[in-house]
């Protein structure tokens, strides 16, 4: 009993002890496990206005049956679409009971359609996932901050000016 006394003191006596916090939104929603949502980092600049923006995230269903994930939506973007690897509309993704559906660059994802307004990396959007047997989530997602610097440059700061 003091064991986990002194335990509790400093980790708690529950399973999380160990757990990563990962980066980019992380939910539940009943026995869904949504983790890593975030839109996609912007390829050359911000994503601008009327750009489809790729949303990529992992599901983890705990449920005894499978479920399905059916779309989402936002109010930043037209619609929010499951679409193929090439961004081609397909139909709902599955997520079987125990295993783990990874969203993601080259596979199939969500695509927010026509987003109304400029998105930086960095920035946030509020995105709901709609799902057939657990219901809806609203996450709030933020839009990976670009890593495409130059080499030489350092982040936040302007170059020097050649010398004349």
């Amino acid at each position: 009993m003091s064991g986990c006394l002194a335990a509790a003191v400093l980790v708690g006596c529950d399973s999380t002890y160990g757990e990563y916090n990962p980066p980019g939104a992380n939910a539940r929603i009943g026995a869904m496990l949504i983790r890593y949502a975030h839109l996609a980092e912007p390829p050359n600049g911000p994503w601008e206005e009327g750009a489809d923006v790729p949303v990529y995230l992992w599901l983890y269903n705990e449920a005894q049956t499978s479920d399905r994930l059916l779309g989402g939506a936002t109010t930043i973007a037209e619609s929010v679409d499951v679409v193929t690897a090439d961004g081609t509309p397909r139909g709902a993704v599955d997520v079987p009971s125990g295993q783990l559906v990874e969203l993601a660059e080259g596979q199939p994802h969500l695509l927010l359609r026509g987003v109304k307004e400029e998105l930086r990396g960095g920035d946030y959007a509020w995105v709901t996932l709609r799902f057939e047997r657990a219901g809806e989530v609203a996450l709030q997602m933020h839009a990976q901050v670009p890593t495409y610097v130059d080499e030489d440059a350092t982040p936040g700061l302007t170059p020097p000016s050649p010398e004349r």
